[in-house]
């Protein structure tokens, strides 16, 4: 295929910056070329270059994605309905995620160029209204049930609020979020809970019941890396770090996990056939998230009480040591040993009258000096 050297074709790493910062999904991207997502994540890796009309239709999508950079304008002719921004209506109370797919194919936010920077509250509303409806969908393939999945996005988006000045560095800010709702939607202390003892009320759909009772049999760390690599669409580094294993690892565990999910599934053995129905499990369930404006609210009052309650505790802490120096023995005092039993020894006898002879005897010592009786003195002949 032949290429104008005035426009070369990027490298796999610009080619994924560009489609990130135009809020494509390499599904939408997919979807636009005429290729499946594989593909997509093949050239975006490295692993196989542009070739054919798809190539072509693919580096025209890319210069397009260029030029709208250069003019500081967003991609308005693709479709981002899975991950749409917030309308006034919804931004007062809860999000209605709705969307086909996981959304999220590519992990990071878009950036957006204005002339004005964001403030933090607008940066992390921007973020919440990237992510928040894909991390719901993600959440509850991970956990199975809804109310759970809504709260550990909700907490990991608070511990996000929190935490802003980090997560606004960080170089991927919607990976930081996903981690922190991932790890707390397989937190094993859920069982013990009792909002959570029982189960949810299953799909409707007998095939979505039966996937979703797949993926839960799966070890909590098989599906985090299916629902990594097939589901939201990150390559096996990618997957690997995420999930704080060696790139082996998460291939192994991808394998084990398709080869179960094939299992007791035949038809969902292709790995494009199984992105698709775990899109469509999680686009079938209407799930709800919180606005972000109350996200960011509950962060503010968990902060709140928890200064006060280390400030209480400390406060407490120094009145208690305060107590124990005003009231602790500034010396050493051992302890009194207790009496021990002596045999062969008479009980003490209680005073009583002296006898005749007693009287006698005390007589003559108190008339004796008291240096006691005349000492014998040796005397000449």
């Amino acid at each position: 295929m032949t290429q104008s050297p005035a426009a070369p074709i990027p490298p796999p790493t610009e080619r994924r910056r560009l489609r990130e910062a135009g809020a494509l999904t390499q599904a939408q991207v997919a979807e636009r070329v005429g290729v499946n997502r594989r593909t997509v994540r093949a050239w975006e890796t490295g692993r196989a270059a542009p070739q054919g009309r798809e190539g072509e239709a693919y580096l025209e999508l890319l210069r397009a994605l260029v030029e709208r950079r250069e003019h500081q304008k967003p991609v308005s002719d693709v479709d981002v309905t899975a991950d749409q921004p917030l309308t006034e209506e919804e931004s007062e109370g809860d999000i209605e995620v709705e969307g086909d797919g996981l959304g999220l194919d590519a992990g990071p936010a878009p950036s957006t160029r204005t002339d004005r920077p964001l403030t933090p509250a607008q940066a992390f509303d921007a973020l919440y209204a990237f992510c928040a409806p894909a991390l719901v969908r993600q959440t509850y393939l991970l956990s199975g049930r809804r109310e759970l999945a809504r709260e550990s996005v909700e907490r990991a988006f608070q511990l996000a609020w929190e935490r802003w000045p980090e997560v606004a560095r960080d170089p991927d800010p919607a990976g930081w979020v996903r981690a922190a709702a991932y790890d707390f939607a397989l937190s094993p202390w859920h069982r013990f809970r009792p909002r959570y003892r029982h189960p949810e009320p299953p799909p409707a759909d007998r095939a979505d019941r039966l996937l979703l009772d797949v993926l839960l049999d799966l070890t909590p760390p098989q599906r985090r890396t299916l629902l990594l690599y097939d589901g939201v669409g990150l390559d096996l580094p990618e997957t690997a770090a995420e999930t704080e294993a060696s790139t082996p690892t998460a291939a192994n565990r991808i394998l084990h996990a398709r080869a179960a999910v094939a299992t007791r599934m035949p038809t969902l053995s292709d790995p494009d056939d199984l992105h698709r129905r775990l899109a469509e499990l999680a686009s079938a369930e209407r799930l709800r998230a919180p606005a972000p404006d109350a996200v960011r609210e509950g962060s503010e009052r968990r902060a709140r009480f928890w200064t006060r309650a280390a400030i209480a505790f400390t406060v407490a802490l120094i009145g208690t040591t305060a107590l124990t120096l005003r009231t602790a023995p500034t010396h050493y005092e051992p302890p009194v040993p207790p009496g021990a039993t002596v045999r062969g020894v008479p009980p003490p006898v209680a005073p009583g009258p002296l006898s005749h002879k007693e009287q006698k005897l005390r007589d003559k010592l108190r008339s004796e000096p008291h240096d006691g009786p005349e000492r014998l003195a040796p005397q000449p002949f």
